[in-house]
This record gives C-alpha cells, sequence and structure tokens, in this order.
C-alpha cells in the first residue's frame, strides 16, 4: 500500500539507534544506511518544527528494570560495553529532540511518551529503527492500540533476521499502517501544511 498523507502534527520516533545496537549485523539494510535515512528524516521534521522522538533502550546494572518474565532467549544478565546505549552521533546534539529511554520492546510501555506526544497535539508518527521486529514492531502496535496513525519508513529501519524484518513489513504493518520509503516519506512531508 502506497502512502497516502502525513497530519501536519506527525513525529518522527526513531527506535534504539544507539551504539551497542547499530554496531549489530543487520538485513535487509546495513544499520549505517538505517541511521543516514532516519538522520535525514530527522533533518526535514526538524526544519517543519515537527517533533523528532529518539529512543532507546538501557538497563540497569543489576537489570532490576529489565522484564523479569521467563523466556527461551534470554537477554537479561548480559554485560554490555561502556556506552552501548548512547544514541549514535548522526542523531545526536539537538536540544528540541524528545528522548526516551525504554526498558521493554515498545517505547509506549513504562515510558511517558504518549503523553510528550499529545502535549504536542502529536496524531501521527513515521516510525523508524532497529530491530524491525522487535523494538520496531512493538511500538507500531502500541502507537496503533493508543490511536496514532502510524507510517513506517521501511527502508530506515533493519533486523538481524531478514526473515523477521519481512514478516513484520509483508504481514504486521498493513495491518498496523501504512508503509513506505524515506524518499515517499519526505515528499509527503514537503506537501503537508504544518
Amino acid at each position: 500500500m502506497a502512502l497516502t498523507t502525513l497530519d501536519p502534527r506527525t513525529a518522527l520516533v526513531a527506535i534504539d539507534l544507539q551504539n551497542g545496537i547499530v554496531g549489530m549485523p543487520t538485513q535487509p539494510h546495513a544499520a549505517s544506511d538505517v541511521v543516514a535515512r532516519t538522520a535525514r528524516l530527522a533533518d526535514a521534521f526538524r526544519s517543519r518544527g515537527l517533533p523528532v522522538v529518539l529512543v532507546r533502550v538501557s538497563f540497569a546494572p543489576d537489570w532490576a528494570d529489565a522484564v523479569p518474565g521467563r523466556t527461551e532467549r534470554q537477554a537479561r544478565g548480559l554485560a554490555f560495553p561502556e556506552g552501548w546505549d548512547v544514541l549514535v552521533d548522526e542523531l545526536s546534539g539537538h536540544g528540541g529532540d524528545i528522548r526516551v529511554t525504554k526498558h521493554n520492546w515498545s517505547a509506549f510501555h513504562g515510558t511517558d511518551l504518549d503523553v510528550q506526544l499529545r502535549r504536542r497535539g502529536v496524531t501521527q508518527i513515521v516510525l523508524t529503527g532497529i530491530a524491525t521486529s522487535i523494538g520496531v514492531e512493538s511500538t507500531a502496535r502500541d502507537a496503533y492500540a493508543h490511536g496514532y496513525h502510524v507510517t513506517l519508513a521501511t527502508d530506515a529501519m533493519a533486523d538481524s533476521d531478514p526473515a523477521a524484518h519481512t514478516g513484520s513489513v509483508a504481514r504486521i504493518f498493513p495491518r498496523l499502517g501504512e508503509s513506505g520509503t524515506t524518499e515517499e516519506v519526505l515528499e509527503l512531508l514537503a506537501r503537508t501544511r504544518p
């Protein structure tokens, strides 16, 4: 499905573009390409006075703030290198950006993201980030459930598992919103009245 429109109060929400995540191999797009495309979108949103939300995932050293449930693939207890949760330089340094730290897959659960967006009159979000099937998809699901229009810039996201990326893009995202490329989002943004 092609992108149809962007609301006048649309926010860009970039998921987990931080040192420890962009350093991992990703498919079908290199993490460096995801970061570059997200940076282009962020510059365009900022130039129009629209919100840019930079989301990172982080945990206390003792993992006390991590999700406690049992899973077959547990990340709990891993040791992360210093600075793994620092946002990449390409997106940092803009004081007006909203910063959200999450301890779950979704940027909405347990954070003030919804309050931050509603206070700014945001009705739609454009999502980018890594990993497509985890943080991006979880945030898209919650955004949809919170009543936001959801747009997914699928060439500005990637996953460690190409099949998981494809599954999200082909099966889940069409039920949550509209998907398109970075260029399509930029074209719509240029035609959107503030």
